[in-house]
């Protein structure tokens, strides 16, 4: 192992052979880490937390804390981190909560940059970014390949679609639809369209972005229908699309309900 003299590492805590260690870290008992990870100077890795492989875990982060949460007594919860994620400078990422699903998720190939927070019981999907002071409130899901802006804040129970794009500076406390672009505070938040540039750079065929742009006019700009007869209508136009039904199932699954409002409104 590559340790530095000056770190701390609990004599319970499980590293693998190749993991290396900064100066001043701190990584306590109930730790494992996978092989090829690294923890840089003065960051904390608190347990029960477990980190895959090949993932940076920047300085001065805190990995692994107990919740915040007024109602949290010490109980046995856990952090589960997969393999190449990056957590930078100054991140926050706490343990779930009994309450909630026990345990707080991060997927694979995220970008986590300087100062963001993940609050208990989030799950985080794959090649997710959040930008520099992203904030996730407790028991927020955030599907793959969805980009935060800086100096979001997510409220607590929301949803992100996948392939989402959220600008910066955003209030977020409604679900996010997948493929959307939004911006905006918290009472003038809205959507601008489907996430074009985002689908294209990740593969998705020129028809597939049509349908999607299309499934989006009936549900956001239809006026004239209820939200479950647009819904109705968007499935019926088209009944082989899977992105659609992708959009149309996350207003459906819906318990806060989904940002509606639109740059046009």
């Amino acid at each position: 192992m590559l340790i530095h003299p000056t770190a701390v590492i609990d004599s319970r805590a499980e590293l693998d052979s190749s993991v290396s260690v900064g100066p001043y870290a701190v990584i306590e008992a109930g730790v494992r880490i996978d092989a090829d990870t690294k923890v840089e100077a003065h960051a904390v890795v608190c347990g029960p937390t477990t980190i895959g492989q090949r993932n940076l875990i920047g300085s001065f982060a805190t990995v692994g804390g107990a919740p915040q949460d007024l109602s949290y007594k010490g109980e046995p919860t856990e952090l589960i981190i997969g393999s190449d994620n990056q957590i930078r400078e100054y991140a926050s990422i706490h343990r779930g909560t009994p309450h909630g699903q026990a345990r707080t998720v991060i997927g694979n190939h995220n970008l986590l940059m300087a100062y963001t927070h993940i609050a208990h019981d989030c799950k985080v999907g794959d090649h997710v970014i959040l930008a520099n002071v992203a904030t996730l409130a407790g028991h927020v899901e955030v599907g793959d390949r969805a980009s935060i802006g800086g100096l979001v804040a997510v409220h607590q129970f929301c949803r992100i679609g996948k392939y989402s794009y959220i600008g910066g500076v955003s209030g977020i406390s409604l679900d996010v639809p997948p493929y959307v672009i939004l911006a905006g505070t918290r009472n003038r938040t809205r959507i601008s369209g489907i996430n074009k540039i985002g689908l294209k750079r990740n593969g998705f065929s020129r028809e597939t972005i049509s349908n999607l742009e299309n499934a989006f006019r009936i549900i956001f700009r239809t006026a004239d229908l209820l939200m479950k007869d647009a819904l109705e209508q968007a499935r019926a136009e088209f009944p082989n699309c899977p992105e659609v039904a992708c959009l149309i199932r996350f207003f459906e699954e819906s318990k806060r309900g989904v940002v509606k409002r639109t740059v046009e409104d």
